[in-house]
């Protein structure tokens, strides 16, 4: 083997740094030392974030290379520190002693193994006493990493431990946008999206060995978290809630329609065929919205292509949506003829609403989902679908720009 290529890293050990002076020095020297333990030709990168207590000058006298990353943020400076990354593989973790660089030798086995995304689990491995608030132990991260699990089935049991190994090439592949703390989610779920191979390891998480409180804020991130696994997910957010609200308006409308109905001494009439035709329009909107955000997320690389979607487009034309939307105005306006004609028996003059919503609300509500099925074909259109390849073709009248 070459100098040249003994020298070349296999590991790169990245930790994110921002004012850490009272730890950061321990952290580099123990990942220093599981090098020598176990024959591991690896590197410490220090991921400065804006240190203004000499964090910078500990590390390098420990034995660490530091990267200055101007951007602030916890998924900026790990970002910047993978990019600056020498070895083919990668262990990020945090440099405020909670987790033991010492420990690394399982995550390199698992990654020379093949495996591209190695988890820490640190309710596996053990939490030691006042390593973690017990808000975030036995509400946050279980129910965000139960979430994470819902969603996108990811097979994580901790979504949120900061102890985690993959390789270089997985994470280019993963192509992570998010700069902050939700940095972590989105590499485990694009990294299950993709179809990466991810596994965990148990680690023990120790409390922290500075004195001054952590950067962490709890109900602040926990939201950051939530709010991006909403957003990386159209079913939960979407298009579950819009197809019950819509499930639930049109048995309720069909029940109420033709005339009302008793229930256990409760009368239902046309003030609850109004608030269930509402229910339809809102749960139609909501599974429209679930159709364009998991378009634009296909379009923009967030999401794989999927078969299903492909199948999809290959009949949701802009001529096939305005073709069903006409349709659906079409059948409310009839329903408005026939409201309109009776009204015309009677010499225009005044009307039961008890009998005439019944063919108002019924008239109307279709029409609206007829006219935004019409805008919601434009706009799909407008996505720009048939320029990466989801089964339409420009000539084939599959969409205009």
């Amino acid at each position: 083997m070459s100098t040249a290529k003994a020298q070349e890293p296999e590991l790169t050990v990245v930790m994110p740094c921002l004012n850490e002076a009272e730890t950061v020095a321990v952290c580099v020297e123990k990942a220093l030392r599981a090098f020598a333990e176990h024959g591991i030709a690896g590197e410490v990168v220090l991921a400065d974030n804006g240190s203004t207590d000499g964090s910078q000058e500990l590390a390098r006298a420990a034995g660490a290379r530091v990267v200055e990353v101007r951007a602030r943020g916890y998924g900026n400076a790990l970002r910047g520190g993978i990019e600056a990354a020498r070895g083919r593989f990668v262990i990020m973790g945090d440099a405020d002693d909670s987790y033991d660089f010492s420990q690394l030798e399982p995550f390199v086995a698992k990654l020379r193994e093949g495996w591209e995304l190695v988890m820490g689990n640190r309710f596996r491995g053990g939490v030691e006493r006042g390593a973690m608030p017990w808000k975030n132990r036995w509400i946050g991260n279980p129910a965000l990493s139960g979430l994470g699990r819902l969603f996108f089935r990811a097979p994580v049991g901790d979504f949120h431990c900061g102890l985690r190994g993959f390789s270089v090439d997985a994470f280019r592949r993963m192509g992570l946008r998010t700069t902050g703390m939700e940095f972590a989610s989105e590499m485990v779920i694009k990294a299950h999206l993709k179809g990466m191979r991810i596994t965990e390891v148990p680690i023990r998480l120790y409390p922290d060995g500075r004195s001054r409180p952590p950067h962490l804020h709890p109900w602040r991130d926990g939201w950051r978290h939530l709010r991006f696994m909403l957003l990386f997910s159209p079913r939960w957010l979407f298009l579950i809630p819009g197809l019950l609200l819509l499930l639930v308006g049109a048995v309720v409308s069909a029940a109420l329609v033709a005339g009302p109905l008793y229930l256990g001494g409760v009368g239902f009439d046309i003030h609850t065929l109004l608030v269930a035709a509402f229910l339809c329009v809102l749960g139609y909107q909501l599974v429209v919205f679930a159709v364009f955000s998991r378009v634009y997320a296909v379009l923009e690389g967030f999401h794989p292509h999927q078969r299903v979607l492909d199948r999809m487009m290959r009949f949701a034309r802009l001529e096939s949506g305005l073709l069903v939307g006409a349709l659906l105005v079409l059948g409310g306006a009839l329903v408005l003829g026939f409201a309109v004609w009776g009204w015309r028996d009677v010499g225009f003059g005044s009307l039961d609403p008890r009998n005439t919503m019944r063919q108002l609300i019924p008239a109307v509500t279709l029409m609206t989902l007829g006219v935004q099925t019409v805008f919601a074909s434009f706009f799909l259109s407008l996505l720009g679908l048939p320029r990466v390849g989801l089964g339409v073709d420009v000539a084939d009248g599959g969409g205009h720009r």
